[in-house]
């Protein structure tokens, strides 16, 4: 999702990047299987040096409590983007402990409940960023994804609608809404998305992930047209991180588990650690192989 919960991490005196690199490359045999090969990714030496300049000033710095929070937050960023979740929680809380009106911080919080499965503490969090931010955009799609994993399909429909209003041209959002409705009403759901199609730009990558769901791309085309466009060494693993995900979701809505099973840990694979696809494949898949389990006994 190209928006995906990318928040920029601005630190006084370090700049901070991170290049996910990987020579990434599918060879569907079926469509039960796929492979990826990703190469190992390590964190650029410009990341390392902000983590250290970070707990520097954190240990020896004398800062104000609202710094303070604000430099425990930037370094949970980070911790987040290299999948470093506990760590990441660790300095999200601290950042409230020290300034408590912080949304982006709840925000987080709110995500790694949801991935966790603790659905009650997930909806306070996000409740906590829409009352002190009412506009965040992204604290709707979050509280609504964790209405969907929670079973609570009508109110992830609301939530999933008021994001979908904001940018109707987004096919992600696009995506994420139909996710929600087809658990409330299949075939509406499915001429719903149809209608939403044509609102959509006709060369945007998440506009081909549409067109899957509707039956005009094969999942070759898909992957074939994840290759286009390019302009950055990790677009093309962020895309497939995407492809993965909701081709998944598709194979597990028809009982296909095994193959769901095989695109999540694909999903998983590709290391995009800051994607909301790539945060909820875990939940997926172990959802998925609790479904292969009870089908076997």
């Amino acid at each position: 999702m190209n928006q995906k919960m990318r928040i920029t991490v601005a630190v006084a005196m370090v700049s901070a990047s991170m290049l996910l690199t990987g020579c990434v490359s599918t060879q569907p045999d079926s469509d039960q299987q796929a492979s990826i090969k990703v190469a190992p990714v390590s964190p650029d030496y410009k990341l390392e040096i902000t983590l250290a300049k970070l707990n520097e000033i954190l240990g020896s710095v004398e800062l104000t409590p609202e710094q303070r929070a604000r430099f425990h937050y930037d370094r949970g960023v980070i911790y987040d983007r290299v999948g470093l979740r506990i760590l990441s929680r660790i300095d999200f809380h601290q950042a409230l402990k020290l300034q408590p009106n912080l949304a982006d911080a709840y925000n987080f919080l709110g995500i790694y409940y949801t991935q966790e499965a603790e659905f009650e503490n997930a909806y306070e969090a996000f409740d906590a960023v829409l009352e002190l931010s009412p506009d965040y955009d992204y604290a709707y799609l979050n509280r609504g994804i964790s209405l969907y994993y929670g079973e609570r399909m009508e109110l992830a429909v609301s939530d999933m609608s008021t994001y979908y209003e904001r940018d109707r041209a987004d096919g992600f959002r696009v995506l994420w809404l139909y996710l929600a409705e087809r658990e409330v009403d299949a075939e509406a759901a499915q001429l719903q998305l149809a209608n939403q199609r044509n609102n959509l730009p006709e060369n945007a990558w998440s506009t081909a992930l549409v067109d899957y769901y509707l039956g005009k791309l094969t999942k070759e085309q898909v992957f074939s047209l994840a290759k286009e466009g390019v302009r950055e060494p990790n677009e093309y693993a962020e895309r497939l991180c995407e492809a993965y995900f909701y081709m998944a979701k598709i194979a597990q809505k028809r009982g296909e588990n095994v193959e769901a099973a095989n695109y999540f840990r694909l999903a998983l694979a590709t290391n995009i650690y800051d994607f909301v696809e790539h945060r909820y494949a875990r939940l997926e898949l172990a959802r998925t192989n609790q479904a292969l389990q009870t089908a076997v006994n």
